[in-house]
């Protein structure tokens, strides 16, 4: 799998929608590998949107279509300052992975020291996951050679995930996790989408 990750201020995020809304009924029957989009605007007004593909040659034909160029210099206009990207050709799936009946959805990004180790400390506590946090659907963790992490998280909803982040985990889980944010070179950043939108082939 590959994910594109785009992410910029927008004034209004009814027609930031409305755009996405557009790319999914007229761009994405005739688009390459596309697996799904999952979207939504911050409180702070800052727009997230993590696009999957099956690779990252397909997100490339996709890029290289006219239609798609258009579509980009359109939705280009809607946002009120710097658009910042990520590509991630690593992407590791755990639990049940995304869904489109998730309530709430955090993106959370970061740098990290030690990719390899933090894939490993992603697979040991996913067993421990599925049982400690019951609100927790699943996500996507993407982590570059370079150390840039960018992590999809899927909940059932806001106040279930609040809850299950209060709840005291297990040692071993505790201790992985603990680990994990050790490994973070800066302080990762969490993108709340209270209101996540979503997009899949067919829908």
């Amino acid at each position: 799998m590959f994910v594109q990750v785009f992410q910029g201020p927008v004034a209004d995020a009814g027609e930031a929608r409305e755009a996405l809304d557009r790319w999914a009924r007229e761009l994405a029957p005739g688009s390459y590998g596309w697996l799904g989009t999952t979207a939504g605007v911050t409180e702070g007004g800052t727009l997230v949107a993590v696009a999957r593909f099956e690779s990252r040659e397909e997100a490339r034909r996709n890029s290289d279509r006219p239609e798609q160029t258009q579509w980009w210099m359109e939705t280009a206009k809607l946002f009120a300052g710097e658009v910042t990207f990520h590509d991630c050709d690593q992407v590791d799936v755990y639990l049940r992975g995304g869904s489109d009946s998730a309530g709430f959805v955090q993106v959370i990004e970061g740098r990290v020291g030690d990719p390899p180790r933090v894939r490993e400390l992603l697979r040991r506590s996913e067993p421990d996951l599925a049982g400690f946090r019951p609100d927790l659907i699943g996500g996507l963790a993407a982590v570059a050679p370079d150390g840039d992490y960018v992590e999809t998280v899927y909940f059932t909803s806001e106040a279930e995930a609040r809850m299950g982040e209060r709840a005291e985990p297990p040692a071993r889980l505790r201790e992985e996790f603990e680990e994990m944010m050790g490994l973070f070179e800066t302080s990762p950043v969490y993108h709340d989408l209270r209101d996540p939108w979503f997009w899949s082939p067919g829908s």
